[in-house]
């Protein structure tokens, strides 16, 4: 009660530091930078990850990006490639001309080299940067280069769609924000008994989440998932701490005439519960850092950060608050809109046997449809986003006039003669998909001196250490033909080249559906096991951990099992991130009600009067809670042009509301089933008894 005290004695010095930490925090979330490319997450000991130090460390070339010009005359096209080497952080740009002079027609050169470069109405060019795929300079130059060469122009790969991806999220996240506390408001005015307290609670949380959004500037920086969900997450997931607060002190207010004594004893109690309510959500985002597709740890830190400041908002700020708003929070209170549940509680634990027999009706076909959703997920991250960016139409011109979907990048160690180069290259041409490989030795060809080309062209091409070649291809990216296609160039290049690597955007997004399909049996293990844990300790129980989270894990079986059997792709990181979210955000509502009949049957309850009671008195907590996180989450799900984002959203809207029916209807009757189970295998509650007419007349 001490620390309770001091905040009700201190609480005009802590809205102070709370509004002065808001200057900091400001400061904070405008200057940390946001990563917009997924595929820097990927861990660095990979030969790709590598291949692309080397590639910056020995040419000064990071991100590539092919730049195709549609009806313009060839010496337009020069005077344009002359500008775009000017433009800041281009190291360099191949055309037709990087190979031959100008004069030389185009029809006489060898129609393998012209192929490369030009169809009846498009030409192309290859522009490397000195700096990363996702660098902000990159994403400038990107711009311009736009800007230079007009309606034209149009530039495909990585970095094109990074910079649109970029621009669609700062047009849509300051909207996300406002649809999640709309829609949060309107369910709270709607479920609590207060008019204006929701807009209390938004105050503090809102505070709360600028100071995480701020101190992300410690983490140097992070991704634009992490910065588009961690509000709409926070207010979602801490929203019930509030609440709690609030029913407790009411229910103080009533024994207690002076208010300040009220909000201790209000603020002591919240501190016991909310604490251990919010370690289950900490630790299903703790588990997120397990991943070694390191985007999980961005997101999982920043959330479980974000949860710790909601537990301290609420205990500190939001009494401080309310405090000094009690007046007119008193004038604005109305009865509650939720009618009583002592009727349907009744109903669901007197017909508890059906509910068992839906349950086990639908757990089957509910985890089928989640182990084949896992399967069904998409890794190309173009596909989540709208194909009228100019990124997509520039790869979908790509396709359409030169045939290419995507290009690798291969590093050959300089010692490998020009005979195994050609020979290699050879091979690779005859991989299924492969349309062109381009190196010095292909333009040469057999017994032509390197000479003759200019040396322009070599230092873009030759390194003290390595000769790069681009390989074109028919696939794209996270195909199962272009995983194959890298397989096979992959067996050819080792066999010439053990060191050689292969990169690019198909080869990373290899190593990714590789790396993703592991994290996601790591990290559901992890999640489960330290919730199993958490609850056994805070139950004291062996039984209920595995009741609870089978009721909660069958939640997420249904919900995940959802977009297979309506035909459904998911983005690959929403089912490893929801599946623990959801695990450790709704697990609560069934230790809420868990909690209240161990409660019951220690007094000497029968268990049909426990569970009835139990469930009852939870059914408003719980539908206020569970409402909130799909109010916070289902208006950004439907507005999101971004499909990363926008069914991430709609995963968790939905898995609110499931979670919340398993617990309501499910829950009740598994604590009908094994209430004998649970009182032999918990902690204080083997003195309980059976209710020997109940035995009887289930009998």
């Amino acid at each position: 009660m001490k620390f309770s005290k001091a905040v009700v004695k201190h609480r005009a010095l802590i809205l102070i530091i709370a509004v002065v930490l808001m200057v900091p925090s400001v400061l904070g979330y405008i200057n940390t930078r946001v990563n917009y490319d997924m595929l820097t997450y990927l861990p660095e000991d990979f030969e790709t990850v590598k291949g692309q130090d080397e590639l910056m460390k020995d040419f000064g070339k990071g991100a590539f990006s092919l730049v195709i010009l549609q009806d313009m005359p060839v010496h337009d096209v020069s005077n344009l490639k002359e500008k775009l080497e000017t433009v800041p952080h281009v190291e360099s740009v191949i055309w037709y001309n990087s190979i031959a002079d100008l004069s030389i027609p185009l029809e006489i050169l060898p129609k393998s080299i012209y192929e490369i470069f030009n169809t009846e109405n498009s030409t192309l060019m290859a522009v490397f940067f000195d700096s990363s795929t996702s660098a902000d300079v990159t994403m400038d130059a990107i711009r311009e280069i736009r800007s230079i060469a007009g309606k034209q122009c149009f530039v495909s790969g990585l970095s094109a769609m990074v910079t649109d991806l970029k621009d669609l999220c700062e047009r849509e996240e300051p909207i996300y924000v406002a649809i999640a506390v709309a829609l949060a408001l309107i369910a709270m005015m709607i479920f609590l008994d207060n008019w204006i307290v929701p807009l209390v609670f938004l105050a503090s949380i809102g505070m709360m989440i600028f100071l995480n959004l701020g101190t992300n500037y410690l983490l140097g920086e992070i991704s634009y998932i992490t910065k588009a969900l961690s509000a709409v997450l926070q207010l979602a997931v801490t929203m019930d701490y509030s609440i709690f607060l609030w029913h407790s002190y009411n229910e103080a207010c009533t024994k207690n005439e002076d208010r300040k004594e009220a909000m201790a004893e209000a603020i002591h109690n919240t501190l016991t519960s909310v604490v251990g309510s919010s370690v289950t959500t900490i630790a299903g985002f703790i588990a997120l850092c397990f991943m070694t597709f390191t985007m999980g740890r961005d997101l999982g830190i920043v959330m479980a950060k974000g949860v710790v400041l909601g537990v301290i908002g609420c205990v500190t700020v939001l009494p401080a608050i309310i405090l000094l708003l009690d007046k007119p929070l008193q004038k604005c209170m109305h009865r509650t809109l939720l009618p009583g549940m002592d009727g349907f509680s009744g109903f669901a634990v007197k017909r508890f046997p059906i509910f068992l027999i839906i349950f086990l009706a639908v757990i089957v076909p509910a985890y089928i449809g989640y182990s084949k959703t896992n399967d069904e997920v998409y890794y190309d991250l173009s596909q989540s986003l709208p194909q009228d960016l100019d990124y997509a139409i520039a790869n979908s011109k790509l396709k359409n006039d030169f045939n290419m979907a995507t290009t690798h990048m291969v590093l050959v160690e300089s010692s490998v003669s020009a005979k195994d180069i050609r020979k290699m290259s050879k091979e690779m041409e005859e991989v299924a998909g492969v349309k062109k490989v381009l190196g010095l030795e292909t333009l040469l060809g057999a017994g032509v001196p390197e000479d003759i080309l200019p040396a322009s062209l070599k230092s873009i091409l030759e390194s003290d250490r390595w000769k790069l070649m681009l390989i074109n291809s028919e696939y794209g990216v996270a195909t199962d033909e272009a995983n194959a296609q890298i397989d096979s160039l992959n067996t050819i290049l080792k066999k010439y080249n053990p060191n050689g690597m292969l990169i690019g955007e198909a080869p990373c997004m290899k190593d990714l559906v590789e790396t993703t399909d592991k994290d996601f049996k790591v990290v559901n293990i992890i999640s489960i096991l330290a919730i199993f844990v958490i609850i056994a300790l805070v139950e004291k129980s062996i039984s209920l951990p595995f009741i609870l989270i089978l009721v909660i894990e069958t939640a997420i079986f249904i919900n995940l099992g959802i977009p297979y059997y309506v035909g459904e792709s998911l983005p690959f990181i929403a089912p490893i991130c929801i599946s623990t979210i959801q695990l450790g955000a709704t697990v609560d509502y069934a230790i809420l009600m868990t909690t209240r009949y161990k409660k019951e049957r220690v007094e000497g309850n029968d268990k049909k009067t426990a569970v009835k009671i139990a469930l009852s008195t939870s059914i408003p907590s719980i539908i206020v809670s569970g409402m909130g996180l799909f109010a916070s989450t289902f208006g950004v799900a439907i507005y999101s042009d971004i499909d990363m984002i926008s069914s991430m959203c709609m995963l968790l809207a939905r898995g609110a509301i499931i979670s919340m029916v398993m617990v309501i209807l499910v829950l009740p009757a598994m604590l009908m089933l094994f209430d004998k189970l649970i009182i032999k295998t918990t902690a204080g509650m083997r003195s309980c008894g059976v209710d020997s007419r109940t035995e009887v007349n289930e009998r």
